[in-house]
């Protein structure tokens, strides 16, 4: 006879031949991504940091690496920033209504939808900016510099081309919508029940029970997403590319083209000036991109601690 208690045992203690190879799997693929991650940081580290020695025609006609980097350091912020002043609210109105407003159906169509803007290449998302939003936006733009031209955000001339910052910046915002959409409808959609009909029942609308009840508990969420989605349009550059001319200057203007007027980003400043460019010049242009490499990682990084944060605190 056997012993029952050495027969039984955990349904857990067992492994699967199944289950070890995909732990195997797993743990292969974060390897290699962690590996990749490491090999693009050395090699941007070893191509760019001689720059920093670099002076003159070895930094483009600037004194040092750091008056060429600022300027389109400058306007990757500035355009990003634009970015997400137009992506957030409408991702968060469209999460809202598709995790609380909108029916079953309709919700699940509309979500798939949004996922879809996500597949898109980045090169058609320039194209359309070219257009259809440039084109679209100059009649905007030159009441905006009719009745608001005495700040220097919207100070012209505007050009009938409309290929502008603010036409990269709304055209990064489109291309975050995604991003910050999919992340706030799940965390929307994971407020607790009880809490939600708690505000219902005592007599709270459906807005006040969103801002009492779904608002506070997926804030960190919310500001986790934003900040994933402002990675996005940080390192965003064939739509910016096409959109805006090669500029190195720091300008607040929003609304004009005109040479030494318009920042430009640094993804696109690569892009544009790679494939003309040789020894020193090379490693000025790389190290521009470990400078964006390091303000990307340090936004994702920040994104994913504030979530993994809200989820340890439940």
């Amino acid at each position: 006879m056997t012993d029952p208690e050495t027969d039984l045992q955990p349904i857990g203690s067992t492994s699967r031949a199944g289950d070890t190879i995909f732990r195997g799997l797993a743990t292969a693929s974060a390897v290699v991504i962690v590996l990749a991650l490491a090999g693009v940081a050395a090699f941007l580290l070893a191509q760019g940091l001689p720059a920093l020695d670099g002076a003159g025609a070895r930094s483009y006609g600037y004194d040092n690496i750091w008056v060429y980097t600022g300027p389109l350091l400058f306007g990757t912020l500035l355009a990003s920033v634009i970015a997400m002043i137009v992506a957030t609210p409408l991702a968060i109105g469209v999460a809202l209504i598709i995790s609380h407003y909108a029916p079953r159906r309709f919700a699940k169509g509309l979500g798939w939808l949004i996922d879809l803007l996500a597949a898109i290449p980045s090169v058609i998302f320039g194209m359309w900016g070219i257009e259809f939003v440039a084109r679209n936006m100059v009649p905007v733009y030159n009441w905006l510099n009719d009745y608001l031209g005495f700040i220097p955000l919207f100070a012209g001339p505007v050009p009938t081309s409309g290929r502008t910052m603010m036409t990269a910046g709304l055209v990064l915002g489109v291309m975050a919508l995604p991003i910050i959409t999919a992340i706030c409808r799940e965390i929307f959609a994971q407020t607790p029940v009880m809490h939600q009909e708690a505000a219902l029942a005592l007599g709270a609308t459906r807005w006040e029970m969103i801002r009492l009840a779904v608002f506070p508990y997926a804030s960190s969420g919310m500001v986790s997403a934003i900040l994933l989605g402002l990675g996005r349009a940080l390192g965003e550059t064939m739509a910016v590319a096409l959109v805006l001319s090669p500029s190195i200057v720091v300008s607040f203007n929003l609304l004009t083209a005109e040479s030494g007027s318009s920042s430009s980003t640094i993804a696109a400043n690569i892009a544009l000036n790679f494939g003309n460019a040789s020894g020193s010049k090379v490693d000025a242009l790389i190290f521009t991109g470990l400078v964006l490499f390091v303000i990307t990682f340090a936004v994702n990084f920040l994104g994913r601690w504030v979530a993994a944060r809200a989820v340890k605190k439940g």
